[in-house]
């Protein structure tokens, strides 16, 4: 069985995650204990900020343990993605969300993951839980644009993104923001120009920590040759796999994966799929008697130490079933019966 232990009196300069298991790093089979230590990175400026700790680890979102942002902000270990927020019209649907982020939170969501690019899905956060409870941790993202023809179109100039962090400090109504994503590198734009405004936004106090998203393995160390890189956030899920290579390097490199796309698309494609490879977590869900989004939910947990999903939702009877994932523990023979 996964014992994910996290000393919550004594967090790390980076991350210490402990994993007891019999699922070894690569393909998680075998006994492994597995700590991260201090990260070699130079500590941002804001290092001596008070840090943030979950209240209360016994609620639901954190039955799989917590992790650490940084070396300060601790938080469930799954979180609530908000890019389902941003094809909502209706009032009705509106308070539907609020309710959804609400309800997260009272089951111990304390990471809610968004963007400017979402829609008004920052404004909703805002609007559901302001005043934010002071264990709650807000990431976003900035470098896109809105197109005359509905598409966000890449923007990483520096005054775009400077502009972009800004407004959303302002929707947000925040001081910082936790957690500020380069939403994906802009071709037309020098990667290390789009990241050093992120660090110049870093040493001013309106980012704590920075990350990346969507990018590659060589993408990401030229970001980091830049500024220290907390987490990073591509798509991943059982189907999707090519950030394999993106995924050692956090956990070798001591940062937090955050894979978007969880399930592939909701229940609405991927897990609907007649792809073989979800026959494994299928038997596995039946046998559990758990739903299929749960089983792909609580494999994402015991792939990685350093894994934090964002699964992401509008209707409240999906946020509480893919909370309740992360009491789902998978052992070795279910580990590799999934593959």
């Amino acid at each position: 069985m996964l014992a994910l232990q996290v000393n919550p009196d004594r967090p790390p300069n980076g991350m210490v995650i402990k994993v007891m298991k019999d699922l070894s790093r690569r393909s998680f089979v075998g006994h492994v204990v597995a700590v991260a230590t201090s990260s070699v990175l130079p500590h941002p400026a804001h290092a001596a900020a008070k840090r943030v700790r979950l209240h209360n680890s016994k609620l639901p979102a954190a039955a799989s343990g917590t992790i650490w942002i940084g070396s300060d902000l601790q938080v469930s270990r799954v979180g609530l993605g908000t890019a389902e927020f941003s094809r909502l019209k209706l009032a009705a649907d509106v308070a539907a969300v609020r309710a959804v982020l609400r309800r997260g939170y009272d089951l111990g969501v304390n990471f809610i993951d968004t963007a400017d690019a979402y829609g008004d899905a920052e404004q909703f956060v805002h609007d559901a839980l302001y005043p934010y409870p002071s264990d709650l941790v807000i990431s976003t993202k900035g470098g896109k644009s809105v197109g005359t023809d509905g598409t966000f179109p890449l923007d990483g100039r520096p005054e775009h993104l400077r502009a972009a962090c800004e407004a959303s400090l302002r929707r947000l109504a925040l001081e910082q923001i936790p957690l500020y994503y380069l939403h994906e590198p802009d071709p037309k734009v020098r990667f290390e120009d789009s990241m050093g405004e992120l660090g110049k936004l870093q040493k001013e106090g309106k980012i704590r920590h920075i990350g990346v998203s969507n990018v590659n393995a060589a993408q990401l160390a030229v970001a980091r040759s830049v500024v220290p890189v907390a987490a990073v956030q591509n798509q991943y899920n059982i189907l999707t796999r090519e950030s394999d290579d993106i995924l050692a390097i956090c956990e070798r490199e001591h940062m937090v994966f955050v894979p978007y796309s969880p399930l592939g698309g909701r229940r609405t494609r991927a897990l609907n799929t007649e792809d073989a490879r979800l026959a494994g977590l299928q038997a596995l869900a039946e046998r559990r008697h758990i739903s299929l989004a749960e089983a792909v939910l609580a494999w994402l947990l015991a792939r990685s130490p350093v894994m934090l999903p964002i699964p992401g939702t509008t209707r409240v009877e999906h946020v509480e079933s893919d909370i309740a994932a992360a009491g789902v523990r998978l052992t070795k023979h279910e580990m590799e019966q999934i593959g």
